[in-house]
């Protein structure tokens, strides 16, 4: 079999690693782009709330705050480039009573401290006139948070990286690897490529992914997120983004209502960690588990109102027992040829961009 040579191979096909092979080919270098699946971005690029965040949830220093702020720019600026859909709404975060009031007081902080633009603590009337049909005590507005067509962005991407001349590689799951002289040969089903560097952006894979590389060893905890959706009659009881506070365990943000750019209006994502890493519908929520959260936001809700939506699933670096876990986005320390970007969980959407500069500059760096 022919042995195809480039100085990048990107494992994955998602926001993520499409990002990376359009930074690395800008950068001047010869790029391919291995995805298992048959089509891009059909893991956690396409099956989320299609939020861009602005910076408010992330400790400080982070690579999750310092990507989001950076990305969320990014994201907007592409978005207006490449005529991708998108709409800059802003979020409402919400406390239901007065007892919520500190912890919303301490989000805003943290957002201005990740250099969050325009974010204030505001009262129920303000709330109110933003969102009429929401229940709230007081609430955070973020005027820079929207929402995009994220399959739209996807595609995008895919073909700009063609544009630039990148080895795109669908159906081309990689089932081995072997350090040469000279790089790494990665095995596929059909190919065999020769790559000075290779940058692991597999996503719910990338354990496997770096196992297989002889790099670093972690696990990533596939952690489902389940929605349902308001029915078309009351979709008009949404006007935007609105979220409860995060949840306390760290989790997820909450249960939150978004304003989709085609117009439905979505409740989730819910938080359930297993084992599968492709599981989508297996023992799926019934709509009345939604009901109490709904009720929370929009207490006029009925069980009649709720339709069941779609579900994605999380690449968590953490357990359910671990409240946080950071992007991890670095040259491996056991593979010198290999960079790692795994573990691109919310705000990876937002970020992509933001991560694929990141991700190329560390290429460079070892080439």
């Amino acid at each position: 079999m022919h042995t195809t040579e480039v100085e990048v191979a990107v494992i994955g096909a998602g926001a993520v690693g499409l990002a990376i092979g359009l930074a690395a080919s800008r950068r001047g270098r010869t790029v391919c782009v291995l995805e298992r699946d048959d089509r891009p971005g059909q893991g956690a690029s396409t099956h989320n709330s299609q939020v861009i965040h602005a910076g408010l949830y992330y400790p400080p220093g982070t690579l999750k705050a310092r990507h989001c702020v950076e990305g969320a720019d990014r994201l907007y600026a592409f978005c207006r480039t490449y005529n991708v859909p998108y709409l800059r709404c802003g979020k409402l975060v919400v406390a239901s009573d007065d007892s919520e009031r500190g912890a919303l007081e301490q989000l805003a902080a943290r957002g201005v401290a990740n250099g969050a633009r325009g974010i204030e603590v505001v009262d129920r009337a303000f709330v109110r006139k933003r969102e009429p049909h929401v229940h709230a005590a007081a609430g955070i507005y973020s005027p820079d948070s929207g929402v995009l067509d994220a399959a739209a962005f996807v595609t995008v991407l895919w073909g700009l990286c063609a544009a630039q001349g990148v080895a795109l590689l669908p159906g081309t799951p990689l089932m081995g690897a072997e350090n040469r002289a000279n790089g790494i040969e990665l095995w596929s089903p059909r190919e065999r490529i020769l790559a000075r560097a290779v940058v692991n952006a597999a996503g719910l894979h990338a354990d496997t992914v770096s196992a297989t590389l002889g790099a670093e060893t972690f696990t990533i905890h596939p952690c489902r997120g389940e929605y349902a959706a308001l029915a078309p009659a009351r979709r008009a009881l949404v006007n935007a983004l609105v979220y409860p506070l995060p949840h306390a365990d760290g989790h997820g943000l909450g249960v939150h209502l978004s304003r989709t750019i085609a117009g439905d209006v979505t409740l989730g994502p819910t938080v359930r960690f297993q084992s599968e890493k492709d599981d989508y519908e297996e023992d799926r929520l019934p709509l009345e588990a939604f009901l109490i959260p709904a009720r929370t936001l929009l207490p006029g809700l009925t069980l009649e109102d709720l339709r069941p939506a779609g579900s994605g699933i999380r690449a968590k670096l953490h357990g359910p027992e671990t409240s946080f876990a950071d992007f991890h986005i670095a040259r491996d320390r056991i593979a010198p040829r290999v960079v790692q970007a795994a573990g691109i969980e919310s705000p990876g959407l937002t970020a992509s961009l933001a991560i694929g500069e990141h991700a190329a500059s560390l290429v460079d760096q070892l080439l």
